[in-house]
């Protein structure tokens, strides 16, 4: 049956004006976008999460430099979060509630329910990010040049991906009551542990070794980079942001074939 759907699907899609293919997208990026909007207590906390902890650390305890650093690592920290929750929480539960089986059975493209919540992730990405920026421009009085804000902005809206793709897979594993405590023991260890609360230099040796192998130490870099705090190669942070955006993507469509 679900073989049937899939197919009854891409060939409705197929047939459709490429206008029309568009205008599916774009609905379905819209209704995420409204029905996120009108449950505040789902994105208000991921949206003032960073920016609470920036406004502690960051600017009642500025510290010069520091305040740049906590710029650039909370705002990370930020990003993750519309990523891992946005698709995570709500990929379990639509999945309890039978919604997604619904979105299978209607005649729009099969990659717009995926596109549309990838959507949000970046705009909500984005809004993190230019309040961390209005705080640490006005409040922490970190200079910040055109270009530097922009790459911020730039980073933020891209580097969400690699934990929409990690929220996915968790989401597939996962009744939705249970998600949001597990995804918030995959958070918040990743976030210390690829120092975004405190710099690796601080962690033991054995921590800072092993800081690599998490997604967010990657994004950090970049970060990092955009504030003016990193001046090493970035290509290979992209490079792995891309990789455990294949490999979790992979997965996760793995285990939505194989169970739903």
């Amino acid at each position: 049956m679900e073989t049937v759907l899939s197919i009854n699907d891409s060939t409705a899609a197929s047939a459709m004006p490429w206008q029309r293919v568009f205008g599916a997208y774009v609905a379905e990026a819209r209704s995420e976008c409204l029905r996120y909007l009108r449950a505040p207590g789902f994105i208000l906390p991921m949206l003032l999460f960073s920016t609470v902890f920036y406004l502690m650390f960051g600017v009642l305890l500025n510290h010069g430099e520091a305040s740049r650093y906590l710029l650039a690592s909370y705002s990370a920290f930020g990003i993750i979060g519309p990523g891992l929750f946005g698709f995570g929480v709500s990929l379990a539960i639509e999945r309890d509630g039978g919604l997604l089986t619904l979105k299978r059975a209607l005649p729009m493209p099969p990659g717009a329910y995926l596109l549309g919540k990838m959507a949000m992730a970046m705009i909500a990405a984005t809004i993190v990010t230019v309040l961390l920026v209005l705080i640490g421009v006005f409040l922490a009085h970190v200079s910040l040049s055109v270009t530097q804000i922009a790459k911020l902005m730039l980073t933020g809206a891209f580097g969400v991906l690699p934990f929409c793709a990690l929220g996915m897979l968790v989401g597939t594993l996962i009744k939705g009551q249970g998600a949001p405590g597990l995804l918030n023991l995959v958070y918040l260890p990743m976030a210390f542990l690829s120092g975004l609360w405190l710099p690796l230099s601080m962690l033991p040796h054995a921590l800072q070794t092993i800081a690599p192998i998490w997604p967010s130490y990657h994004l950090n870099q970049l970060t990092l980079a955009a504030v003016g705090l990193n001046n090493g190669a970035l290509l290979p942070h992209v490079l792995a942001l891309a990789g455990y955006t294949i490999v979790f993507l992979l997965l996760a469509v793995r285990q939505l074939r194989r169970y739903g």
